[in-house]
């Protein structure tokens, strides 16, 4: 009806200003001598005090034209002008041409409205055909009313992602089947007097794997999967937010049992009364409606309520508290086995070189990305496989993967920018200058490789091997600022002179100072003490402590960065024969691996780890643990009546679900 109406207008106004049939317009002379001095005019009408209407004899009219018209000034010198014309042309009192004088619309009036009823019709169109307005097929009013409306998705067999394609996190990945088990097999709960919990948010950083843990949940539970991300609760009418919460679990008791996923949570569940400055915020609305939902929920709806954030410390305390979230699953990067999991699902749609063993490769791969996450593995995979693409190989080596992770690592290597000699010099320097350094200090990282090829936005590049390593002494995060020096005290020791390009490493070396005297409590004159450092573009209206502790704290750090520096100091002018050697060379060569620094320095006088064996030493066994308690042993029983998968069905399922870790 909206459409045939709309239509419809358009074709009155369109008929109206180009289809009509108008008089022709002539002059006052025009007038006089070829038409009232001839007798073909019958009468005349003035309309609207504009313009007069020649109305001919019957028969009488010379063309086409129904009429002709003319303009004139104003009706009292028209009156006076055709008294005196028609006097002169001798005609008759009685004789004379009648005048009449109407009122009529010339479409002025309708072209005025014509701009605002464009205005509302597109503004009623869009609320109509919007995201917002377009509601789900078979529910509510649709169009403006359907705002309030969830915009969240019930999946049930669209997603081909399977526990067993998620890899690096199995602790959590059990604490999520644990969930899903129990709305398949509720009895094994249920006869302990256990009830399940109403709900886990996944946290960790980004790429860790906490939305694909999600979408493995959706594939496995064989119970309906809503999804919904936080910001879709929010939207810029008051009340929408709200309302889309009460739909939303309105929707989830519908479809119970059932799990209910929401992305991003950090969106919409913010801790209340920051920045509002005494208003009411629709966010804040938003979460307390959430909250009295989730209250409300018993635990014979069964229905799971899964979040995933990597801001934690930004939600709200009464949304993580037992009774919402009753599990707090964080799932960090992985370790070095777990890394080793994850590159094995991501190899196996590879065409890889037949010399290569998969598994082998992947324990190579899982040692040269230490601090890696899934997503990182992933683009390291898939950068390997464009690499390859990119110099026609038939198959992807081990140097393609070395080449995508150094891609990874440092960015694009840029071959063709150009520096001056002396720029390439001192660049050469400061990179042997760090290089030494570390060789020769303890605790710093290994190096794997170092080049004076540009990548990324930095002039040099060097490539270390981290150790598997949660907890640090104060010696050892000593040497690695003494390391981070190296360069910019390889060029006052070379040059005499310090250049910009030590920027980066400055601010590393502020940065690991601060933290150990202001979070790690690593000072003597501050104390055992800890406070939070403020995030990267953070504002910070206060500090936690007074102006005499923070002077106390930067002179304490800007102590502690001169010790180091003097220390690498002394270190390089004892080897500046050798850091001349390693500059030399790579000014020679541009790119320098381990071997060249074992054939220009000797070896490290330390003992390192290199290998994946060497790193797994001692943790029980080289693979992942991916065992199952008890209770979820039978887990899948059911799929062991259907047909096993073949490796072909296996990688495309996993091209579909677009290459889990």
């Amino acid at each position: 009806m909206y459409v045939v109406g709309s239509s419809f207008f358009w074709t009155m106004v369109v008929y109206y200003f180009f289809f009509r049939v108008p008089g022709r317009e002539i002059t006052w002379k025009d007038f006089v001598n070829n038409y009232l001095s001839k007798g073909m005019v019958d009468r005349l009408e003035v309309v609207n005090k504009r313009f007069v209407r020649v109305i001919f004899v019957s028969g009488k009219s010379p063309h086409e034209w129904q009429y002709v018209w003319f303009n004139i000034g104003s009706v009292d010198t028209f009156e006076r002008n055709l008294e005196t014309v028609q006097q002169d042309l001798g005609i008759e009192v009685e004789n004379r041409l009648p005048v009449v004088y109407s009122t009529e619309s010339d479409g002025s009036f309708l072209l005025s409205l014509l701009p605002t009823i464009l205005i509302i019709g597109s503004l009623l169109y869009t609320l109509r055909r919007g995201p917002a307005g377009l509601g789900r097929a078979g529910r509510g009013m649709g169009g403006l009313f359907s705002v309030g409306e969830t915009t969240a998705k019930v999946l049930k067999d669209e997603i081909d992602v399977k526990f067993k394609d998620v890899a690096g996190c199995e602790e959590a990945k059990l604490e999520i089947m644990e969930f899903v088990n129990f709305l398949k097999n509720p009895k094994q709960y249920e006869d302990l007097g256990a009830k399940i919990p109403k709900g886990a948010i996944l946290t960790g950083p980004p790429g860790t794997g906490k939305t694909l843990l999600a979408k493995a949940t959706a594939g496995e539970a064989n119970v309906p999967f809503i999804t919904v991300n936080g910001s879709e609760f929010l939207e810029m009418f008051v009340g929408v937010g709200p309302a889309r919460v009460r739909d939303l679990f309105a929707l989830a008791r519908k479809n119970a049992p059932c799990i209910l996923f929401i992305d991003e949570i950090d969106a919409v569940g913010r801790k209340r009364g920051r920045g509002n400055f005494g208003g009411q915020s629709e966010q804040e609305n938003t979460l307390n409606q959430l909250l009295v939902e989730m209250d409300g929920f018993n635990t014979t709806t069964n229905v799971v309520i899964l979040a995933g954030t990597n801001r934690p410390d930004i939600l709200d305390p009464a949304l993580m508290r037992p009774g919402r979230f009753d599990r707090q699953i964080y799932i960090g990067p992985p370790d070095i086995k777990g890394r080793a999991s994850i590159f094995k699902v991501h190899l196996r749609p590879l065409k890889l070189d037949t010399i290569l063993n998969k598994d082998n490769l992947a324990r190579k791969l899982a040692s040269l990305t230490p601090g890696f996450s899934g997503a990182d593995i992933a683009n390291v995979c898939n950068e390997a496989a464009l690499i390859a693409a990119r110099h026609l190989s038939d198959a992807i080596n081990q140097k393609h993967f070395e080449q995508a992770i150094e891609r990874v690592i440092g960015g694009l290597e840029k071959k063709t920018q150009v520096l001056q000699p002396e720029e390439k010099k001192t660049v050469a320097y400061h990179e042997a200058g760090h290089a030494v350094a570390g060789w020769f200090l303890e605790h710093a990282d290994p190096l794997l490789k170092v080049s004076i090829i540009p990548r990324g936005k930095g002039l040099g590049y060097a490539q270390y091997l981290p150790k598997e390593q949660y907890l640090y002494t104060k010696e050892q995060l000593l040497d690695r600022m003494c390391m981070t020096l190296g360069g910019r005290v390889s060029e006052q020791i070379f040059f005499g002179r310090i250049t910009t390009g030590a920027q980066d490493d400055l601010k590393k070396v502020t940065q690991s100072a601060y933290a150990q005297i202001v979070q790690f409590g690593m000072n003597e004159k501050v104390g055992q003490i800890s406070f939070d450092l403020p995030r990267q573009g953070d504002m910070v209206l206060e500090k936690p402590y007074s102006e005499a502790t923070a002077r106390l704290i930067d002179e304490e750090v800007r102590s502690l960065i001169n010790t180091a520096y003097d220390r690498t100091l002394t270190l390089l002018t004892e080897k500046k024969e050798e850091v001349e050697k390693v500059a030399l060379r790579l000014l020679e060569k541009e790119v320098l691996d381990k071997s060249d620094m074992l054939d220009l320095l000797g070896p490290r006088p330390f003992a390192e780890k290199s290998t994946y064996e060497e790193f797994v030493e001692g943790t029980g066994s080289l693979d992942e643990d991916t065992s199952l308690p008890e209770g979820l042993k039978d887990w899948n029983k059911d799929r062991e009546k259907e047909k096993e998968e073949t490796t072909d069905e296996q990688v495309a399922r996993q091209i579909r679900g677009g290459m889990p870790f």
